[in-house]
């Protein structure tokens, strides 16, 4: 079946057809730079990422546009407080630039450590501001905003469909409820498109209404626009995104007269102790605090064993469990590799089936709403019958093609098997080490030197690799 998404704007499942025949653009909303990214920052990139893999695989050329947010975004998440990156460089005693810098590239680290791919664009909020000032200028013609004391509000009761996203009436929407009012709004509903700058406040630009910054809103807005054109594909961002952000971009983008995006995606909290992990609660836990612990890998793997429209609930229990079955996985790659340059010619029929099998599972589970978990869950049947028919020495033309489904399915579209892995398990220094501890220990045996064998295996074991002997001779995998 084609791709299926569910699209948040629709509340219902759609097939996906890209605007432009062959081409997809995708904009995600990007982090705000002001702290370490924790298990929570890694879901969406992680999700969209498959998402795009995906799309690439089925031929797909795809532009995916993530922003960096480091201007503009409040500490109450809309239209008072203090600017997180302000208040952020007042305690490191830094510029907010250079809090900015420092916390943007740690980002970029770490979703590079979990083999998440670069965007193709990541735009800077503070480097768009005359896009933004553009856009605010079309919503004032149009009656769609207005000036209040240096400020700049987008007039929500200009626009009726404004919650068509998140499903609120407007009337639904109670002044204050997660703010204090401004009086110098002409609703409490309206929401800033250009902030004026209060004394001290050190992110400052000019603009037709005075010195002061861009709301945080409007800058996703401007810059999916400008890289993506009208009517661009998908729009993707965490379910806590929906309001007010995503409904405002909708509104500011349509009301300055541009079709926003057709497909909307948003996916669903990590959560520690039961409540949703975020920087300015404290509950949560770093991605750096976790790589010391654990191989980025495991963490990937630990999260796409959820459906992304799914709530999870982190534990060290569940991730080490992601840890065993990752590696059950990487052990059949790296044997499918060890066999392959010595393998007869020939093709295995059972070894065929199996392959067909996963394929067509594979795409059936991702083509229905990146339904990662049955992806994974295909790769563990496919492994259960690898197994099997590795015990008949299957062809080359089999093994190769086998290999081909871990490169293409489980590293191309997954992201779980990167070189980097490859070398450091299965790699051929490695395994010619192994093997040439192993020939020493059958020597050993032989020559009933039992404490030395022993040793040998035991050593082996303490630093990872399981030895088996088997009818056909010792084998070995690393240690879960």
């Amino acid at each position: 079946m084609p791709l299926q998404i569910y699209n948040t704007l629709t509340r219902t499942k759609q097939t996906f057809t890209p605007t432009t025949p062959g081409y997809v653009g995708i904009y995600v909303c990007g982090p705000t730079v002001y702290a370490e990214p924790h298990l929570g920052h890694a879901r969406g990139p992680i999700v969209y990422d498959v998402l795009r893999r995906w799309l690439r695989h089925q031929g797909y050329r795809v532009r995916f546009v993530s922003n960096i947010t480091d201007v503009g975004h409040l500490t109450d998440d809309a239209d008072a407080g203090e600017d997180k990156i302000q208040r952020r460089a007042r305690v490191e005693r830094l510029e907010p630039m250079e809090v900015a810098e420092k916390y943007m590239w740690s980002y970029f680290d770490e979703m590079q450590a979990l083999n998440v791919l670069r965007p193709d664009i990541a735009p800077r909020a503070a480097g768009h501001i005359p896009e933004q000032i553009e856009l605010i200028q079309a919503l004032l013609e149009r009656g769609h905003a207005y000036v209040a004391n240096g400020s700049v509000y987008f007039r929500v009761r200009s626009w009726p469909s404004f919650g068509k996203l998140s499903n609120r009436e407007i009337e639904e929407q109670e002044a204050g409820a997660r703010v204090e009012v401004r009086e110098e709004k002409e609703d409490p509903r309206d929401f800033a498109l250009w902030k004026r700058a209060e004394p001290g406040h050190i992110m400052r630009w000019s603009s037709p209404w005075g010195v002061g910054f861009p709301g945080w809103h409007i800058e996703c807005s401007a810059m999916s626009l400008k890289y993506l054109g009208d009517g661009f594909d998908i729009h993707a961002g965490g379910v806590d995104l929906q309001f007010p952000h995503h409904e405002a971009e909708i509104a500011q983008a349509e009301a300055a007269g541009h079709t926003f995006a057709r497909y909307w995606m948003h996916h669903y909290h990590v959560l520690l102790n039961g409540q949703k992990m975020a920087k300015s609660t404290g509950n949560f836990v770093t991605l750096a605090e976790l790589r010391a612990r654990h191989e980025p890998m495991y963490i990937r793997f630990y999260l796409l064993n959820s459906h992304y429209r799914s709530v999870l609930d982190f534990t060290d229990e569940g991730l080490e469990g992601a840890k065993n079955g990752y590696l059950r996985l990487l052990n059949a790659y790296r044997e499918v590799r060890r066999r392959l340059p010595g393998a007869p010619p020939g093709v295995h029929p059972g070894l065929e089936g199996a392959l067909d099998r996963l394929e067509a599972e594979f795409a059936e589970a991702l083509n229905d709403d990146l339904n990662t978990p049955q992806a994974i869950a295909a790769f563990f049947n496919f492994v259960t019958e690898l197994n099997k028919t590795l015990l008949e020495q299957p062809g080359r033309e089999s093994l190769a093609r086998a290999e081909r489904a871990f490169a293409e399915l489980g590293e191309g579209v997954l992201g779980l098997f990167p070189h980097r892995v490859l070398e450091q398990v299965g790699g051929a220094l490695l395994q010619g080490l192994v093997e040439l501890l192993l020939e020493m220990r059958e020597e050993a045996r032989r020559n009933r030197n039992f404490a030395q064998a022993d040793r040998i295996r035991d050593r082996l074991a303490e630093l990872g690799v399981l030895v088996e002997d088997t009818r056909e001779g010792p084998k070995w995998r690393m240690n879960p």
